[in-house]
Order: structure tokens, then sequence, then C-alpha cells
């Protein structure tokens, strides 16, 4: 190397150093001073369902925790990817984040090939919030009352009742097909755009029943609206102690949580997830949060980006399997 090349070349490495310096300095002085304006949660579900309650739990206190306030926008549709869209293509400096669920990232991108993003590759995983039971509830009108009598009537019926979800390829539509590969029975699938409008309807009795996330279906079975079949849970709930689990019934593939997190476009930098993670901790200590999100029968569960993207991934595989062997495709 001569003294010229070798010349060009120390100037091209300062200046490397110099502009990879700048980004450090610019990435740690954004982190720093981040938020410093209003932060937008998009909830990809409609109001009143599982999704929103929970976020809405955590929304106030959150804020408060960051120091701006945190905003919850409903954006429904397509089984939560509407919602899950508009992050992903949010600018990637935290100020746009999403209610991540099951629905949005293992069930709707594992049945649906034209979604439009990867769960898995499109988004920064902020941390797990909460883990939820997930129930089977029917109208009081059908003809059982219990798991053994609901199996026999769906057994003596193959396609006369039918049962709502919150979207096509959401968790309920899928966890709902698991049930029936499992136990052979037919029942109709009825799509709605969230668990809202399914709850309603399901209420009101124009389908006969629902596999739902607790937390939104809770109230009306407390109201005595719907009636608890079976749940996914590690053990029975103190609010449901007469109703089995799925594991107790003999059909533990089926005996799966939701969840419910936070994540973000891909790339936020790592020190602003830190920060929500941070922020994250002590609003689920808070004794008014922690009371309002275990009433809904959920199990608070902040387990930070690297255990959360792991979940996710895991809940992504087993729903592809499902959707392959079913041999589910969107209508």
């Amino acid at each position: 190397m001569n003294a010229l090349t070798s010349r060009h070349f120390l100037l091209g490495f300062a200046k490397a150093a110099t502009i990879g310096l700048g980004l450090l300095i610019a990435s740690h002085s954004f982190a720093q001073t981040f938020p410093n304006k209003p932060i937008r949660l998009v909830v990809p579900f409609a109001p009143g369902g599982s999704t929103d309650i929970i976020a809405r739990a955590v929304a106030d206190s959150l804020g408060r925790q960051l120091g701006q306030p945190v905003i919850v926008e409903n954006k429904a549709g397509g089984g939560g990817s509407v919602g899950a869209l508009e992050v992903m293509r949010a600018p990637k400096d935290g100020y746009t984040i999403g209610m991540a669920t099951v629905s949005t990232t293992a069930a709707n991108p594992a049945i649906n090939p034209r979604i439009g993003y990867d769960p898995i590759t499109d988004f920064t995983a902020i941390s797990n919030i909460a883990a939820t039971p997930n129930i089977i509830a029917v109208n009081p009108s059908f003809p059982a009352k219990d798991f053994k009598t609901f199996m026999e009537v769906l057994k003596a019926n193959p396609g006369k009742y039918s049962y709502s979800s919150s979207g096509t390829g959401g968790i309920g539509h899928l966890q709902t097909e698991l049930f029936k590969s499992l136990t052979g029975v037919f029942i109709v699938h009825i799509p709605y755009r969230g668990a809202g409008p399914a709850l309603a309807d399901t209420v009101g009795g124009q389908v006969s029943m629902i596999f739902d996330n607790l937390p939104s279906s809770l109230p009306f079975i407390k109201d005595g609206k719907l009636v608890p079949i079976v749940i996914a849970a590690p053990k029975r709930l103190a609010q449901l102690p007469n109703v089995p689990t799925f594991s107790e019934v003999g059909l533990a593939p089926v005996n799966r949580m939701a969840y419910y997190g936070l994540l973000g476009p891909a790339g936020i930098p790592k020190d602003v997830v830190d920060k929500y993670n941070a922020a994250l901790q002590k609003v689920v200590a808070d004794p008014a949060v922690k009371k309002r999100i275990e009433d809904t029968g959920s199990i608070i569960n902040v387990n930070g980006s690297e255990a959360f993207a792991k979940e996710i991934k895991a809940e992504y595989t087993v729903y592809k399997e499902v959707v392959a062997k079913q041999k589910l495709q969107l209508d």
C-alpha cells in the first residue's frame, strides 16, 4: 500500500467511524428523550373485546409511567390484520405500537398467505402483558349446560349449530377448528368483525356458541346470558369452579391460553423497547391495574422482548399445523 492509498484508506476509515459514532449518539439521544409526544396504541379489533379490555386496562398507567399520553385506537377488520398492518407500516420510532394477540401474530397469518406481513420478521416484540383463558360458552337456549351433554348434542346434530368468532383466521376460529379436528364434530363457522359483535349475536341467540377469550365473555356468563362449557386454562378458575379445563376432558392440545402483549414495527431501537418494558413492570405492579387485569381471569405475564418473540413463534407454528390438518382457507 503506497502513501496515497494508505492516506485514502485512513480517511475513509475515520469517516466511517465518525458516521457510526454519530448514529450511536443519535440513537442514544433519541432513546433518552423518548417519548416527547403522545403514543398511539392500536387495538386491531372492535371495542368491547378482550384485546380492547386489556389495552385500556394498561394504557393510562403506561402513559403516566412514560410521561406522555397513550391513546388507544381501534382499527378492526380482517381478523386483526388491518390494525397489524397499520403498526407494521408505522415509523420505527416507537410512537405507534399495537396489541399483539394470537389472532394477529399466529392464527391469522397461518391461514392467510396474502395477509401482507410476516409475524416473525415484520415486528418488534416488546412484551407480553397477560395470558388469558379461552372458553366455549353457549347461548342459554342451547340444549346443554355441561361438557358431556354438549358433546352428545353436537355429535347427534352435525351442522345444525353454529359458532361465532372475531373473524376468519382469528384465535376463536382456529381454536374451534382444532377442537373440531380432535372431536370429529361439525359446527358451522360464522365470522364477525371483532369479538364484540360476535358476542352480541351469541348472547342474542343468532349464533349458538362462541369460543372466546374469557375477559369479554365473563360478564355475560356472570349475568346468566351465556353458559360456560369448557375452558382453556392451567386449572379451574376461582370465578368458574364448576367449569372443567380442556385437559380434564381429554383435549389437552386445545388447552391453550391467549396472549395480549405489545409490539411495534420491526427496527424499533432496543433502548426504546427497554423503556417500554421497564414501564410495563411498574404498570402491572399498580394494585388497581393488577386487579383490573386479574378480575378478567387473566394471568399477568410481562416477560420481555426475547421471551415474547419466542412465544409468538411457537403459537404461529401450532396454528400452521391446524390449518394444514383441517385444510382451512379464507372464505
